[in-house]
């Protein structure tokens, strides 16, 4: 689940035995919007410069660099050897992806400790902000090496749900609303016998 504080008093008032496992989509979101917010702070502190280095660079910034084309690569290995802040707050996020891959909760408090340290020390409000985020809910983060479940299957659906939503621009009742969800997201075979 989010690290919404709601949700997580709702399960712990009517689940009181439930584990929590905060998901790595979410948490991948958190720290993909600091890095953003990194990179347009110092965008527009570079172009008060007159300097447009960043200029257009939102999406390498935010992409998986396993998905770049040739060009993209070069661009992004360019920028990240600049001294950017945006670059240090972009590696800070991905060094967090190997927290996910720890077996034992002493080896990943280990490495969340340092991961801490090093955001805490790095002057990126927005990545400080999230690193203190991410240290409040530690435990449930840890709860993930348990169960090793995602809700990546209901997040992508949800979206799915919101995109038939928007393009609709509005559903006169609910139950127009119910069967466009169950016809694009039922997986149902509509090709005759």
């Amino acid at each position: 689940m989010d690290m919404w504080e709601p949700f997580i008093r709702a399960v712990e008032k009517e689940v009181p035995d439930a584990d929590i496992v905060h998901d790595k989509f979410h948490v991948s979101k958190y720290l993909g919007e600091a890095v953003d917010k990194v990179r347009r702070q110092e965008h527009k502190q570079l172009m008060a410069q007159g300097d447009k280095t960043l200029k257009g660079t939102r999406q390498l910034w935010l992409y998986n660099p396993q998905n770049f084309s040739a060009e993209q690569a070069e661009e992004f290995c360019t920028l990240k050897d600049l001294q950017l802040k945006v670059a240090r707050a972009w590696a800070a996020k991905e060094l967090f992806s190997k927290f996910w891959a720890y077996q034992e909760e002493g080896w990943a408090r280990r490495f969340f400790k340092d991961w801490f340290g090093w955001v805490s020390r790095s002057r990126l409000k927005p990545m400080v902000q999230v690193a203190q985020m991410l240290k409040r809910h530690l435990d449930h983060l840890l709860t993930y090496l348990k169960h090793r479940i995602t809700n990546a299957v209901t997040e992508g659906l949800n979206s799915k749900i919101q995109s038939l939503k928007a393009a609709a621009r509005g559903f006169r009742n609910f139950r127009n609303y119910r069967t466009r969800i169950l016809f694009f997201c039922g997986k149902l075979n509509l090709y005759p016998l």
